[in-house]
């Protein structure tokens, strides 16, 4: 709490707005965080430029540099950022370009504005864990807490990340979901319950997207749904 404090009175970052996030008890500024700042601090501009020769698009291996100009005409601060396979979620794999983007910017505005803080964007996949926590894969979100002990999307972003990475129909998906769920309405489902729509869900695309499409096919006509 006394870390929150000075975080809170020196940069403005607020939990409510998931500025900042709680885990393993540490706080990490998160990207809205930074671009907060930055914005309170009418940053000039940002450039993110490719390191092409660094880059290989057939392994997905991205690398961007980004600089922040906090004032017009101001030489900028530099900073890199890279992600591939090995170093990002599952969950956004396929995205490797934008979080690429994501940790060069964090790094750039940190040094920009003299954040030593980590950002919890460029942690990558795995979860750094202090002696006697809980195993990174019996890490939950509190659903009350904003501080929450993950960095693990929400439920709704790797759903969608889902339809994006296998332009799946959107309205079909959560017919499915609320159909696999059992309830009328998806936001009504339990979140273990939707938990396990996301990985049967993604484990289907993988193993075989035909037969995933012509079973959403099937609930063409069915009610629309929200999550």
């Amino acid at each position: 709490m006394e870390q929150l404090r000075f975080l809170t009175r020196k940069f403005g970052l607020a939990v409510a707005q998931s500025e900042v996030q709680l885990l393993n008890g540490r706080w990490y500024v998160t990207h809205n965080g930074l671009l907060a700042i930055a914005q309170r601090k009418k940053c000039a501009g940002i450039r993110t430029m490719l390191i092409r020769e660094l880059c290989d698009a057939s392994s997905r291996r991205w690398v961007l540099r980004a600089v922040v100009y906090k004032t017009p005409g101001s030489p900028g601060f530099g900073g890199f950022g890279d992600a591939d396979p090995s170093n990002v979620s599952t969950v956004v794999q396929g995205a490797e370009l934008r979080i690429a983007e994501t940790r060069a910017v964090n790094r750039a505005l940190r040094k920009a504005y003299g954040i030593g803080l980590c950002s919890i964007e460029e942690l990558g996949s795995s979860i750094p864990l202090v002696e006697g926590s809980q195993s990174k894969d019996n890490l939950k979100i509190d659903r009350n807490n904003n501080c929450g002990q993950t960095y693990q999307p929400r439920l709704r972003d790797q759903l969608s990340l889902l339809i994006r990475k296998y332009q799946l129909n959107s309205d079909l998906v959560k017919r499915y979901a609320a159909d696999f769920c059992g309830t009328e309405v998806l936001r009504d489902a339990g979140r273990d319950l939707v938990e396990s729509f996301i990985a049967n869900l993604a484990e289907q695309a993988a193993g075989d997207l035909n037969s995933l499409t012509c079973k959403l096919n099937s609930y063409a006509h069915g009610p629309v749904t929200t999550l």
